[in-house]
């Protein structure tokens, strides 16, 4: 299976990624990681997955899984 890693902070936004041309990856066989998600959220499928790591006082990771489609934290 395919694995696509995209790094969108020096993007501008949406329009940006846009033009990259990542429908084939980001609707094809394969599974895209993509940092900086947050700038392009319109431009992601409802089945998207977000993970977030969030780094907490003690140096311990919390991590949450959710479903951007509606918001379900799984």
């Amino acid at each position: 299976m395919p694995l696509y890693h995209m790094d969108v902070y020096r993007l501008s936004g949406e329009e940006d990624f846009a033009n990259l041309g990542t429908e084939d990856m980001l609707y094809g066989d394969g599974v895209c990681l993509i940092e900086w998600s947050e700038k392009i959220m319109s431009e992601l499928p409802k089945s998207t997955i977000i993970i977030k790591i969030e780094s907490q006082k003690d140096s311990s990771r919390l991590i949450t899984i959710e479903n951007w489609n509606n918001g379900e934290i799984l």
